[in-house]
């Protein structure tokens, strides 16, 4: 497993994390029972992953709750934990009680990253940016971050603390919307990327060879007709485009001999500024799994193959970096 630094902190974490959203039930998993979600959690860290990212939102605290019992005693010194806010207005007393909340549900004294998740603007970012800050002074948090922040959210993040760690985007082969703008702003800055939905919410393994294929609720992007059932971006989609790109991609991976998904994974590894890939997995074998495309080294040509494989995907998507609204809520 290969670590790199989270930012500019003093943390080093795994190239692939786990993503907790998948240890409880939610909109897009399924329950499983908790001591698969404990075996999951010990396979990642027997697999060299010692970063895992948690919201209070994962099944209204439970995969906090979760994770804290999964890492109690010695394994919470192997791990880097990292959750976030997402409260009404995220003001500064709201900061600090849903950090608190989350040292309760995580049974630990300290969070490593905490992150803002969407910008609310209903107190200015610095407000709770600062917040934060004095958590990190009374020695509680190690380190900053945020979420799904464009570049003028992120600009006024960056002028409000020294030390902004981190930004985690939807960022994928097939959701690259983040390359206009925020790559540049986090490579200038020394801002870590973190990628969620690295897989496109399952479209990058390989399982779906239509639209009509893929689950209602995974059929909500921008990928897709605004006819979906669940679609609210009012876009005529890119079900055509999106799925030529997928068997494109697939047919470079049958060329390598290497799974589409570890080599999506891969992808994002090699990209400028990407610290680590947020990988959901509810088994074992799923995280080992995951765990493998760290080890994947991609070739220049196949890195252009990928890239033109996709490449009329993210120019139709545009430099819009949210997957679900046309009215982006990312500014």
């Amino acid at each position: 497993m290969e670590y790199r630094r989270l930012g500019r902190s003093e943390l080093k974490v795994s190239t692939v994390a786990l993503g907790c959203m998948s240890l409880c039930a939610g909109q897009t998993y399924n329950e499983i029972p908790e001591a698969q979600a404990t075996a999951t959690v010990d396979a990642a860290l027997d697999a060299g992953i010692n970063f895992f990212d948690n919201a209070p939102l994962y099944g209204d605290g439970e995969a906090e709750r979760r994770l804290g019992n999964a890492l109690k005693g010695a394994k919470r010194d192997r791990a880097v934990v990292a959750t976030k806010i997402g409260t009404a207005t995220m003001s500064a007393d709201e900061t600090v009680r849903e950090f608190e909340g989350s040292l309760q549900r995580l049974q630990t004294d300290r969070i490593d990253l905490f992150q803002i998740h969407w910008a609310r603007r209903a107190v200015p970012i610095a407000e709770t940016l600062r917040a934060m800050e004095k958590l990190v002074q009374q020695g509680k948090l190690r380190a900053i971050g945020v979420c799904n922040f464009g570049p003028l959210d992120l600009g006024e993040a960056l002028a409000a603390v020294e030390n902004l760690a981190t930004n985690q985007m939807a960022y994928s082969l097939l959701a690259r919307g983040v390359e206009y703008e925020v790559v540049p702003i986090c490579q200038e800055h020394g801002v870590g990327m973190l990628c969620y939905s690295p897989l496109a919410q399952g479209l990058l393994t390989g399982r779906y060879t239509n639209a009509d294929e893929v689950p209602a609720e995974r059929a909500r992007t921008r990928h897709f007709a605004a006819t979906r059932p669940q679609s609210r971006h009012g876009e005529p989609g890119l079900e055509t485009e999106t799925f030529e790109a997928i068997r494109n991609v697939k047919q470079i991976c049958e060329q390598i001999g290497t799974p589409m998904a570890d080599v999506a994974l891969a992808w994002l590894l090699h990209q400028p500024t990407v610290t680590s890939v947020l990988a959901g997995a509810s088994r074992p074998d799923q995280i080992v799994q995951n765990a493998k495309a760290a080890e994947i080294k991609l070739s220049p040509e196949v890195l252009r193959k990928l890239d033109d494989a996709t490449r009329v995907v993210k120019e139709k998507m545009g430099p819009n970096p949210d997957m679900w609204q046309a009215t982006s809520r990312i500014s």
